[in-house]
């Protein structure tokens, strides 16, 4: 090549470098200060979205949690739903979990009692069986005290704990044989 034409293409590689270098400056002008710094992604209160902002309900019936007249136990959401023949929710209310918990699936009540001592010790009542997990039965009880301790993690318990209330409303719902279904 002679010396001319490389001096055209260095001419020419010099003009496209400060054409990028220009652009980019202009681009950066633009930016808004804040992007890239924490909150820095919303977007301007000038042209806020007018959509709702959806929240799931954390006391909706979880999804494929079957049909028909049930208990529905969610293990992430430590809760219990009552659930009518027409599949509406009659009751939903929190629970305080076993350190042994059942397998997601579709279990039956296997046995009831109005009143026993629990595996810790305490008096319960309204007892609502359905599962067995390496021998320890898991059930649904209530303390008569109306405590609902966090059980010991050291120690393996099947029952899972109401307020009495929530105790005396699911035993007069699930009756030996009701279906009561785990999610996770």
């Amino acid at each position: 090549m002679s010396r001319s034409s490389s001096g055209w293409v260095t001419g020419l590689t010099a003009a496209a470098v400060a054409a990028v270098g220009f652009l980019a400056y202009q681009a950066s002008a633009s930016v808004p200060d804040d992007l890239g710094t924490p909150g820095g992604d919303k977007a301007p209160s000038g042209t806020a979205s007018h959509a709702p902002h959806h929240k799931p309900d954390p006391n909706a019936l979880p999804a494929h949690s079957g049909t028909g007249q049930r208990v529905v136990y969610g293990l992430g959401a430590d809760r219990v739903w009552l659930v009518g023949a027409d599949g509406r929710v009659q009751r939903t209310f929190a629970v305080t979990p076993s350190t042994v918990d059942p397998a997601p699936g579709t279990f039956r009540v296997t046995s009831r009692s109005l009143a026993t001592v629990g595996s810790d010790g305490r008096p319960i009542e309204h007892v609502v069986r359905f599962a067995s997990v390496d021998g320890v039965t898991v059930g649904f009880s209530a303390a008569v005290d109306g405590s609902t301790p966090k059980p010991d993690p050291g120690s393996k318990t099947g029952g899972i704990r109401e307020s009495r209330a929530d105790g005396a409303a699911l035993y007069k719902f699930a009756d030996v044989g009701e279906p009561i279904v785990v999610v996770p």
